[in-house]
């Protein structure tokens, strides 16, 4: 029997730049879902179950379109700073709404150190039997000045970035040192891991699934 089609269920530039780098064959098919963090306090837990509604939406709409003999993939990221009024607890911060958003998401990440956690999951079509998993970054961030964090709202950036900054274009700047994960996945997809999970799931690609 053939591989089966991928199908990448995200609609983020810098998913499909990383995945189409890595040398994967795939379609796009990204839908909206419910993003809402409010019931989470894990950070893990919160970019898992976001991934797996993204693949799962996908997956749905497309075996009710007989689509089939297809694996699809959500990934969600998750940035996560601790909360300085109650420590050993985590504020879940996703992708700002506004300015005002992104202003208050860089005031609370500047001068920390912090979780960036991508959640990745596989659905197989048609029985939506789902691979997960996910990585962590830990990210230290020096003090962001006023006047520097104006210029970077201002220059647009943050936008539909998770917590508000983009470590692959001028936010890289503000970053003195990564722990733990991998850069890509503060991009927003930890590729290694994918491949993995793709693997496993049965998908025609180089190397071996995990043991």
């Amino acid at each position: 029997m053939s591989a089966p089609r991928i199908v990448l269920a995200s609609a983020s530039p810098r998913r499909r730049e990383l995945l189409g780098a890595a040398g994967v064959s795939f379609e796009l098919d990204p839908l909206p879902v419910d993003e809402d963090l409010a019931e989470f306090q894990d950070p893990s837990q919160a970019a898992l179950e976001l991934a797996l509604r993204k693949a799962l939406a996908s997956a749905r709409a497309r075996a009710r379109r007989g689509l089939v003999h297809e694996l699809v993939l959500g990934a969600d990221t998750i940035v996560a700073v601790e909360d300085r009024s109650a420590r050993g607890q985590w504020r879940l911060l996703g992708k700002p709404a506004d300015e005002t958003e992104a202003h208050g998401m860089l005031q609370l990440l500047s001068g920390s150190r912090h979780q960036v956690i991508t959640g990745v999951c596989v659905v197989r079509t048609p029985d939506f039997v789902r691979w997960s998993a996910a990585e962590r970054t830990w990210v230290t961030m020096r003090e962001i000045l006023p006047q520097e964090r104006e210029a970077y709202v201002a220059s647009l950036e943050w936008r539909d970035k998770a917590g508000g900054y983009a470590i692959q274009e001028h936010a890289d700047r503000f970053v003195t040192r990564l722990e733990e994960g991998g850069f890509d996945n503060v991009v927003g997809l930890p590729v290694q891991l994918t491949l993995e999970l793709l693997r496993e799931a049965g998908a025609g690609l180089a190397g071996s699934p995990r043991p």
